[in-house]
């Protein structure tokens, strides 16, 4: 007799393809989220997962999302994944903490300190930007903080639509990017690109300036309005080209 299939927790998803991915992670915005990066050749990976689906059952509120790393390479890519096992926990789009490692009591605790957090800050996740930002020497070395916010702030005004993303509008180098200038050419709708590849400190710091951890960022009238999904959704409501028929912001 064959043995019993392992039944998965409602809240658990292999995640196939981006737009699954998408689709899961806007259905609530206000849930915590939980990503395992995996990829099958690594041992602590195969052992991670166990651990993952565990908290998966204890956590029936969490979305967990299993992202092989290698397969889904545009997810990846968004998230700046290096190595794997990688965890993040989001609550709808806010990155609220990143793991690396196969660190199960760090994923552990830091699940059961999120997923029990009912009322949220934005400004507490401010504190929580990628470990690389600090070192980041890219454009100017002696550039400040505040000189750095202010450079952002004037690229976000260059036009009335700036997209932050990775690559240019001639060579997009993610799929999400790819999908977003064809969301807006669709449209006939003009923007400005800007290569976060091209300028490191530019990368880290608008996910903080922004409140934002992916790629791209897409700002109307000099404002963030929010990533590819939220796009989509307020072109087809209409919302979107409201805004970009109102007057900008000088």
């Amino acid at each position: 007799m064959a043995a019993a299939a392992v039944l998965s927790p409602t809240n658990f998803f292999d995640v196939k393809s981006p737009e699954q991915f998408q689709t899961l992670l806007t259905e609530d915005l206000d849930r915590v989220s939980l990503i395992n990066f995996w990829a099958p050749w690594a041992e602590p990976c195969v052992q991670m997962n166990t651990v993952v689906r565990e908290l998966a059952n204890r956590y029936p509120k969490v979305l967990v999302l299993q992202v092989q790393a290698e397969e889904q390479e545009d997810i990846s890519e968004t998230f700046d994944i290096e190595s794997v096992p990688s965890f993040l926990l989001l609550r709808g789009h806010t990155l609220l903490t990143r793991i690396s490692g196969a660190d199960a009591p760090a994923l552990t605790t830091s699940l059961s300190q999120h997923a029990h957090t009912h009322t949220f800050s934005p400004q507490s996740h401010t504190t929580h930007a990628p470990p690389s930002a600090p070192e980041i020497t890219s454009y100017s070395d002696e550039e400040t903080p505040e000189q750095l916010e202010k450079r952002m702030r004037a690229i976000m005004k260059k036009g009335k639509v700036v997209i932050f993303m990775k690559g240019s509008q001639e060579v997009p180098k993610c799929g999400f990017s790819k999908k977003t200038i064809k969301l807006f050419g669709d449209k006939g709708v003009e923007f400005v690109a800007f290569d976060i590849l091209t300028d490191e400190r530019v990368r880290q710091g608008i996910k903080v300036l922004n409140e934002w951890p992916t790629f791209p960022q897409i700002v109307v009238n000099g404002e963030f309005i929010g990533g590819l999904d939220v796009a989509t959704e307020m072109m087809e409501n209409g919302e979107l080209m409201q805004l970009l028929n109102a007057p900008s912001n000088s």
